[in-house]
């Protein structure tokens, strides 16, 4: 019997029960679209990790962190803070390639009737030549006037206090950064007591005078130019803070020192008597190292220094971890979907075997042999796997597309890309992995046929 004989008969024998071979068919099916839809999940995951992790600026960023508490103000606190001391000594480590304080000043803009509470970021002008930009230039080298590059979504910030009503990403305010004029408050005490009508009118005693209204006037603003707006992707993400605006450090200071006369920097330390110190600290630092394959290093330099410190890397790399244990975890649950559909393979085959017994002992009283039987029937098992495997991957295509088109990916990682990707290779392997578990689910109920004595099977009714 040649083997296209034997692949007639079996495709004709599998449909005589038509509703219990689609039903059997229908359990591989699930099985291998739910291994193939599991895995393809944890590899999107992990590419999207991958992604990530090419991104240069950031994986390369380590964040410094002082042992100061916050809103510290004693001065013994003031030497666990950073300073620009410590900001050298971690330009001068091996492979550092960028090192600057992260002060962080809150500020008021204002632009027409729009008002924002922002926070001014200032770096120094190496660390803001490696921003991204989509709009203007970095601030003009040389510069003494303080100009900023503003973050992709810090018109956000921006409400009219008239309506106190923040804007949100439908009912985002016109706030044109680069060719309107922009206002900053460096006061920030002095413009919300100034807003208050309780405090508009105090009275206040004086020596033999009657009772005069002290009237609290608003603070100065000053002009504020906005060179460049940051790059950020179409959800609005950067590695840059997206809702402030950076400037230069070092201009940033001068016009603190200049505008805040005796007066604490919002952010910085105090004191015990409430006046400001001559120097300024920082709680944060950012340290940017040449290759990725240095911050793990550079973070231990840092550490030693008594800093604590932190990186993206850390976490990608947890996240590494966790993307593999997902997709083991993934891959054995579809696995269990597959092992009950080889069991219902075996039933099917099985039951085929009662129902045809006296058929077998026919083709063994007419010389058939042995093997030939159970070759028909792994055929019929191996056959079912087949049919289940090419539409189970067929399905887990369309669930795949499913999940990339409604941006699963980004709801689960925060980045943008496909979270089901599916190799080529893998769709032929699970096709291949399920003829291979009809036939071994089909190998048993084969060799019970090939054993069948002829006798007992053509007596069979």
């Amino acid at each position: 019997m040649k083997f296209s004989d034997l692949l007639g008969m079996s495709i004709g024998n599998l449909f005589r029960r038509k509703v219990r071979t689609l039903l059997t068919i229908f359990g591989v099916l699930i099985g291998t679209a739910s291994v193939v839809t599991m895995v393809s999940i944890g590899i999107g995951m992990k590419n999207l990790n991958l992604d990530l992790q090419k991104s240069s600026v950031i994986t390369k960023m380590i964040e410094v962190h002082s042992q100061a508490d916050y809103g510290a103000s004693d001065s013994s606190s003031l030497e666990k803070f950073i300073n620009d001391k410590d900001i050298a000594k971690m330009a001068a480590i091996k492979n550092v390639d960028v090192a600057t304080p992260y002060f962080e000043v809150s500020v008021i803009l204002k632009q027409g009737v729009y008002v924002s509470d922002a926070q001014i970021i200032g770096v120094t002008r190496a660390f803001l030549e490696k921003m991204p930009l989509s709009q203007g230039t970095i601030p003009q080298k040389g510069s003494s006037e303080l100009e900023l590059l503003a973050g992709g979504e810090l018109n956000l910030n921006f409400y009219n206090p008239k309506v106190s009503q923040y804007a949100t990403y439908g009912n985002a305010p016109d706030i044109d950064f680069m060719n309107k004029t922009m206002f900053v408050i460096y006061d920030t005490g002095a413009y919300y007591s100034s807003q208050q009508p309780s405090d508009a009118a105090l009275p206040s005693q004086g020596s033999g005078d009657p009772l005069e209204s002290k009237v609290v006037l608003p603070p100065k603003k000053y002009i504020v130019k906005t060179s460049g707006i940051i790059e950020a992707d179409e959800s609005g993400y950067s590695p840059f803070s997206s809702y402030g605006a950076y400037a230069d450090i070092d201009i940033l200071k001068a016009q603190l020192r200049k505008y805040m006369k005796n007066k604490v920097v919002p952010g910085q330390p105090e004191t015990k008597n409430g006046k400001p110190y001559k120097t300024f600290v920082y709680s944060r630092a950012l340290v940017m190292a040449d290759d990725q394959s240095h911050v793990e290093e550079i973070q231990n330099t840092i550490k030693k220094m008594g800093f604590q410190t932190d990186s993206i890397l850390e976490i990608i790399k947890q996240q590494q971890k966790q993307s593999n244990l997902i997709q083991t975890a993934l891959g054995m649950i579809g696995g269990v979907s597959l092992f009950v559909a080889a069991i219902g393979i075996a039933n099917t085959m099985m039951m085929s075997i009662y129902e045809r017994t006296k058929e077998i002992g026919i083709m063994k009283v007419l010389g058939c042999d042995m093997a030939k039987i159970r070759d028909m029937f792994l055929i019929e098992s191996a056959l079912i796997g087949f049919i289940g495997g090419v539409v189970g991957v067929g399905l887990s295509y369309f669930v795949a597309f499913i999940l990339n088109s409604t941006n699963v990916g980004y709801t689960l990682t925060h980045q943008n890309g496909n979270i089901s990707i599916i190799p080529n290779w893998m769709g032929l392997v699970a096709v291949v992995f399920a003829i291979m578990v009809g036939m071994v689910a089909g190998l048993l109920p084969s060799l019970r046929a090939m054993k069948l004595s002829p006798l007992s099977a053509l007596r069979n009714e």
